[in-house]
């Protein structure tokens, strides 16, 4: 079946709401499925008469979390009838990278990047991304040569998602000048289709789901890793093998993110407000992140100013770009923090804690109160 008739189909059974933004971007991977099949089917004769084989353009499809975009990626790969496909999520296929590297350098001599490209197009015509993001300066120096050879030199038609535009990807990173040729490929080799409608489908997954859990346990610890797999279709079962990012924050620096998967993030309040960091750590993840998932914040006291500091500057960053919260605690806003250097000032916080629960603020979009 076809990607157009399966969205039409899910809209008439009423799983679905007609959305000019998705109809758009499902008669897009329409169009490329019927393009990839037709190859397809016209290959064995192509390759007996020596014809070339031809790129269908790739798309970039890209919006705000819960927009329908791995809903239509879902829809795209289980229908495409070839075998030379694969889906990955971005950040694991950028592992794959880094290890493909390590090996090259202990066995080869010169320029890797051609080799690799040419052991990832080994039997693919196409190669399909969940949530494509660019968190550090590692990544963002190989992108460009390496999606260059994919697509130029041996015609890999891309198909991914993300939740920012392509001139947005790795905004205000370390060397961004080394991945402005990367986002001119996509915006010439790729079809870019806005899903920016006005329903956050995946909100409406987490509706009455609360988002301050305490006191600190297994039933609160439950509650936010139900928020987890709602917000990124994980299923619990491989909660194993959810993967990790380095997130970069500057100065040559990384931040380990134990958990990273479409836009959500997992932290420890001891890592993030435990350990010497500052406002440029928090805006990096802020950045990055559509939802932070933030676990064991203590009841703090005066002992305790310096974490009570960080964590005002965390939550600052956070409010400011508009990233959804879900947290576990030892106690309720107003009694984190009672009494010690800063507690007047920590009151804004709390201010805040309460209006990142209301239902206005978690409809905003990520990054709206830049």
């Amino acid at each position: 079946m076809s990607v157009l008739a399966r969205y039409e189909r899910l809209i008439t059974d009423g799983q679905l709401r007609p959305d000019p933004d998705q109809r758009r971007a499902a008669e897009r991977l329409d169009r490329l499925q019927r393009e990839l099949e037709a190859d397809e089917t016209g290959g064995l004769l192509g390759q007996l008469f020596g014809r070339k084989k031809v790129r269908p353009q790739g798309v970039y499809m890209w919006g705000g979390v819960g927009r329908g975009k791995s809903m239509l990626m879902d829809l795209f790969h289980e229908n495409l009838a070839i075998s030379e496909k694969r889906r990955v999520h971005f950040h694991a296929f950028m592992q794959e990278v880094h290890a493909h590297l390590r090996d090259a350098r202990k066995s080869e001599s010169g320029d890797p990047i051609p080799i690799i490209a040419r052991e990832i197009a080994e039997g693919l015509r196409v190669l399909a991304f969940d949530e494509m993001v660019v968190t550090n300066s590692a990544d963002a120096m190989i992108m460009s040569r390496l999606f260059t050879a994919l697509i130029h030199e041996h015609s890999i038609a891309v198909v991914t998602t993300s939740n920012r535009p392509p001139r947005d990807l790795y905004k205000d990173g370390i060397n961004r000048d080394l991945f402005v040729p990367f986002i001119t490929l996509i915006e010439e080799e790729l079809d870019v289709l806005p899903l920016d409608g006005p329903t956050d489908y995946r909100m409406q997954r987490i509706g009455g789901l609360d988002t301050w859990h305490c006191p600190i346990g297994d039933e609160a610890t439950g509650k936010v890793r139900e928020a987890f797999f709602r917000l990124t279709d994980f299923a619990p079962e491989d909660a194993e093998h959810v993967p990790s990012a380095e997130l970069d924050v500057g100065g040559g620096r990384t931040l380990h993110v134990p958990k990273s998967l479409k836009g959500v993030a997992v932290f420890s309040f001891k890592r993030l407000c435990g350990e010497a960091r500052g406002a440029p750590d928090y805006l990096a993840i802020a950045r990055a992140y559509h939802t932070v998932i933030l676990v064991g914040i203590p009841q703090m006291g005066p002992h305790m100013r310096n974490e009570a500091a960080r964590f005002v500057t965390l939550i600052d960053a956070l409010y400011e770009h508009r990233v959804k919260l879900f947290a576990t605690a030892a106690c309720a806003h107003d009694d984190l923090y009672p009494a010690g250097d800063g507690a007047f000032e920590f009151e804004r916080t709390v201010s805040r804690l309460n209006e990142m629960q209301s239902s206005e603020y978690m409809a905003l979009g990520h990054g709206e109160g830049d």
